[in-house]
């Protein structure tokens, strides 16, 4: 079980405030579940001494992927905590990841939402860079492409991607819940770009588009 460490501010209810605040961690001791000391609230002042229930950590197993690779390793979760299906977190030694499966203690995967007392290993993939399907089409043919993007990164219905031989101006982007035709979408939530081949401004040496180079994409909705 990973030890853990007192805390520089933690936040609960104050008195005066009659508020849940952040409080600055003058003095304390932490045990299994509670943190006994005396706390400053960062909005009124208020100095109090007492002790104060905090989740218990709990220690599962997690299955990690990176494409086709895949390690058994263990990360740490807070009692109260709530999981669920695509949530994003960082292992315990900084990996950001993305949750793709829970085992339960009672077998039950049919539920959305999984409480932390229930988890029994975690499915997670790595997810600090992600690779997105980009479809784009000369006006005769689709291509197949991938893009390489961080979670947060923006991509903007009219605005253009460059590759090697072309720029692709976006005209569609399809996200786990809608086709987006105007606006933007983050990294995290697309599934796929669609685009349609522009030339590149300049060029050093006046070549043809190669489509041999690319994989023809007979199907746009395949995930």
């Amino acid at each position: 079980m990973t030890k853990r460490e007192l805390p520089d501010t933690i936040f609960y209810t104050c008195p005066d405030c009659d508020d849940e605040t952040e409080h600055q961690v003058l003095k304390g001791k932490i045990g299994k579940s509670t943190i006994e000391g005396t706390f400053r609230c960062n909005e009124c002042g208020k100095v109090t001494s007492e002790t104060i229930r905090i989740p218990e950590l709990i220690e599962v197993p997690v299955v990690y992927s990176d494409g086709d690779v895949s390690e058994t390793t263990k990360t740490t979760i807070e009692s109260d905590d709530i999981i669920m299906i695509d949530d994003e977190f960082e292992l315990d030694d900084g990996r950001l990841v993305c949750v793709t499966h829970v085992d339960t203690i009672d077998g039950n995967i049919k539920r959305k939402k999984f409480p932390a007392t229930m988890v029994k290993k975690l499915w997670v993939k790595k997810f600090d860079v992600l690779s997105i399907k980009v479809s784009v089409n000369d006006g005769q043919r689709t291509y197949s492409l991938r893009v390489e993007a961080e979670p947060d990164d923006e991509f903007v219905c009219g605005t253009q991607l460059s590759f090697e031989d072309f720029d692709c101006l976006i005209h569609a982007i399809k996200t786990k819940h809608s086709l987006v035709r105007r606006g933007a979408a983050e990294a995290r939530d697309i599934t796929r770009i669609y685009g349609k081949i522009r030339k590149k401004q300049y060029s050093i040496l006046d070549e043809e588009f190669d489509e041999s180079d690319y994989i023809l994409d007979d199907d746009d909705d395949e995930e």
